[in-house]
């Protein structure tokens, strides 16, 4: 019923949000003789403001068309390699017309990037993609809304997304990929990584982890907290809702992403309030830049998706209130996941010092479970000075964890025979 509530008031406020856009050009408009008149630019700031607050935000664009590698500019074209009903695994094509650079990117080293389901769209990982696009054939996960697949595709769980990871891994071909996933897939690509080579089978080259809760025990933070306060009964009775008549996806349960987005905006409610007020004010003096970094960054974080039910419960339940994987104790479909399997991987784990999602340590538990990865093939950073989001976006990544993460995967990139694999002096891991 609150899915519908929310549909209902979406509708209402449709007219008047697309009437205060339709103000804000008008009163805005350099064209009108009354733009300058007192209090005009006041009522077309004030116009755009109301707009913004009330509009749908849909799923942004990757809108990557060009990019730049090996010193050259280069084209690049979005497609999809495969698609699955909750995903579509995506690659980012790139054209050269100068030969030398087209040998050159022959020889990149291929990356699989692992967006989480969580809210967001996997545009949010927009700046990632296109750094690494500079050395990388890269490929994403672009997680569908809930809403839009229909009820007759099935649920989706956690073991479900382990499965699509092991069929996208087994498509790009395990022999010759590295893996980088971001926060919450790091504990679905772990476990998918760790059956794999369990069954005797290729697993990738490197395998990156950037800010995830491998182990959420440690240095728990609000998200943890949130997570493990109240039991699953609350969760299902609370924050599942049931997808309206009015999408594909009529009748499925899911976590809806306007609950989502309350939850992020309840985190820190004071930065929003000033950054819209900053916005007013940017508008008011007339300061186009300012004003379309703003309208950047809310059409990306403003635009969410619906998670479906039985991922997020499981998510909850597996991850932060039970930790099954640090504790040796998660079956998928059957089947014990046992990270120490994991031989011929290379290994680099990334946290930011500041991140108050995912806590210091949680990340770099992976290192004690994948205790069969020699030491000399594995890594940790801790990133200075980073929050959650400084570690793959940003000029922080951009100029800081990028290198690394690059000289980590080309350190790798390359077959490793058994025979090589010797352990080193302990299991601690060494710098990158």
């Amino acid at each position: 019923m609150l899915y519908q509530i929310h549909e209902w008031q979406r509708s209402l406020l449709g007219p008047l949000s697309y009437f205060a856009e339709a103000n804000a050009r008008m009163l805005g408009a350099s064209s009108n003789p009354f733009a300058q008149f007192p209090g005009i630019p006041r009522l077309a700031a004030g116009n755009e403001l109301i707009y913004r607050l009330g509009k749908n935000y849909e799923k942004p664009e990757f809108g990557i068309h060009a990019a730049t590698a090996h010193d050259h500019e280069i084209a690049v074209i979005e497609r999809v390699a495969m698609a699955k009903p909750f995903c579509q695994l995506k690659r980012f094509k790139r054209f050269s017309d100068d030969l030398a650079t087209i040998e050159k990117m022959k020889h990149d080293p291929i990356v699989l990037v692992v967006a989480p389901l969580s809210g967001h769209h996997a545009t949010l990982l927009r700046d990632t993609v296109r750094t690494l696009l500079r050395d990388h054939k890269v490929y994403i996960t672009d997680w569908v809304d809930a809403r839009m697949v229909p009820a007759d595709e099935g649920t989706f769980s956690l073991d479900d997304y382990v499965g699509y990871m092991e069929d996208f891994i087994r498509h790009i071909g395990a022999e010759s990929l590295h893996v980088i996933s971001v926060c919450q897939p790091t504990v679905p690509m772990l476990a998918a990584v760790s059956l794999m080579a369990s069954r005797g089978e290729a697993t990738p080259r490197s395998l990156t982890m950037m800010g995830g809760p491998i182990d959420a025990r440690r240095s728990p933070t609000s998200v943890d907290n949130l997570a493990t306060r109240q039991p699953l009964s609350w969760f299902k009775g609370n924050v599942i809702h049931t997808v309206p008549a009015n999408y594909p996806g009529h009748g499925r349960e899911v976590y809806p992403g306007f609950l989502q987005h309350a939850g992020f905006i309840t985190m820190n409610p004071g930065r929003h309030v000033n950054s819209h007020w900053d916005f007013y004010q940017s508008l008011l003096r007339g300061d186009q830049e300012d004003a379309e970094t703003h309208r950047k960054f809310y059409d990306e974080y403003n635009a969410v998706l619906d998670m479906p039910a039985a991922f997020y419960l499981d998510t909850i339940e597996k991850v932060f209130q039970d930790c099954l994987l640090p504790r040796g104790l998660w079956d998928v479909a059957g089947e014990r996941v046992d990270p120490g399997a994991i031989r011929r991987s290379a290994l680099l784990t990334i946290e930011g010092e500041l991140d108050d999602i995912s806590g210091l340590g949680q990340t770099e538990a992976a290192h004690d479970l994948c205790c069969n990865i020699p030491a000399n093939r594995r890594a940790h950073q801790v990133i200075p000075g980073a929050g959650h989001y400084g570690i793959f976006s940003g000029r922080r990544w951009r100029e800081t964890v990028y290198p690394q993460v690059r000289d980590f995967i080309r350190q790798f990139d390359q077959p490793v025979a058994a025979a090589k694999l010797v352990r080193g002096a302990g299991d601690a891991p060494v710098a990158a």
